[in-house]
């Protein structure tokens, strides 16, 4: 019996001290942490809103017509320049026959009003002539027949813009589409034989062009209403042509809309700004185009990567880890101040040659070896 618990008792402590010898290895097969560190130093900051948007020129009209009818034939292409008064395009009338029947009818009617207006005054002017009627009643048959012959010259009139469109069918006749404005056609959205309505109170009309002044051009765009409240009428900003090889623009900020727009949940605000083109400069409408507005500027400030910064979970508040003498890391709370999204200013709670540990620098080598596997 003794020997039977001599040899359990020798099994359980040579397991045991397999496994204590284990746990060392294990222990000491550990990679030791090793956690990078920068430094602080002194840089230039600068706080930018990039606002996204068009390029578009400032004065853009649409062409449409005065009356209905069908495009006879269109003078000009996309990208003519035009001068002010230049045929652009010509409408062929195509009459409503109940308006046209109607207007015909009242001339027939006017015509037989004035006829009788005309014998009227002929004998009443000879009973003038012979004393018979007064000077009064002989005026009022001639004030008669001269509004009879109004009235009819009118109805004729209008039974010619029906059919026609105009009377005279010159330049100033509503089938003529001319440019109201200097510029560029940007756009022909019809195309001859197609059918076009008139523009009126009821309805806005067939467009039969656009034409806008290239040589004055402006940016639209937005900026979400956290931003909003740091821009000001009169700004110089800059306007970036991604389509020109990011090419930049000196501008001045106009319009900063009182109303903002919700879209997608989040508040934005349009705003305008006014943009030098040189004349060598070939500049599309509708390029896209991003406006970077600078808010703040310092000089030579103590600053730290952002990406540095940790933040307390409670309280929120911005920490770092400083490496101390004896190799440990130790938390500092930090006060910092204005940040461009890579670099942030740091005003209390960090000196120049402080060793600021590099906290998520672990983590990326794990990532990186399995990356690699």
């Amino acid at each position: 019996m003794n020997k039977t618990v001599k040899i359990i008792s020798g099994i359980a402590v040579l397991l045991a001290l397999v496994y204590v010898l284990k746990y060392f290895k294990d222990s000491n097969a550990k990679d030791v942490i090793d956690y990078k560190t920068e430094f602080p130093f002194y840089s230039t900051l600068d706080t930018k809103i990039v606002a996204t948007g068009k390029l578009n020129p400032e004065e853009e009209i649409e062409l449409k017509p005065q009356i209905s009818g069908i495009i006879d034939e269109i003078f000009v292409e996309e990208g003519d320049l035009v001068r002010k008064g230049d045929l652009i395009a010509r409408i062929r009338v195509v009459p409503n026959e109940q308006a046209l029947v109607s207007a015909k009818s009242r001339i027939n009617s006017l015509r037989l009003s004035f006829d009788n207006s005309q014998k009227v005054f002929n004998r009443n002017k000879t009973l003038f002539e012979k004393g018979v009627i007064s000077k009064q009643d002989f005026e009022n048959s001639e004030l008669s027949l001269n509004q009879s012959k109004e009235n009819y010259e009118q109805a004729k009139d209008d039974y010619q813009i029906i059919k026609q469109g105009s009377l005279s069918g010159g330049s100033s006749a509503n089938t003529t589409i001319v440019a109201q404005i200097p510029g560029t056609i940007l756009e022909i959205p019809v195309r001859e034989g197609d059918q076009v309505i008139q523009s009126n109170n009821f309805n806005a009309g067939t467009t039969i062009a656009t034409v806008a002044d290239m040589s004055k051009m402006i940016f639209e765009g937005k900026v979400d209403e956290s931003e909003v409240g740091k821009l000001e009428e009169g700004k110089a900003i800059i306007v970036v042509l991604g389509a020109i090889n990011e090419k930049e623009f000196p501008a001045v900020l106009t319009f900063v809309a009182p109303k903002g727009i919700e879209q997608n949940g989040a508040v934005q605000f349009t705003i305008k700004a006014d943009v030098d083109i040189n004349s060598s400069t070939r500049i599309r409408a509708g390029y896209s185009a991003n406006a970077e507005i600078e808010l703040e500027s310092k000089d030579s400030v103590l600053v730290i990567k952002e990406a540095l910064l940790q933040f307390n979970r409670i309280t929120e508040k911005p920490f770092v880890e400083l490496l101390k003498e004896n190799g440990r890391f130790q938390t500092r709370n930090v006060e910092v101040g204005i940040s461009d999204g890579i670099n942030v200013e740091v005003i209390d709670g960090i000196l120049e040659g402080d060793k600021i540990k590099v906290w998520n620098n672990v983590l990326e080598e794990n990532n990186e070896d399995k990356d690699d596997e």
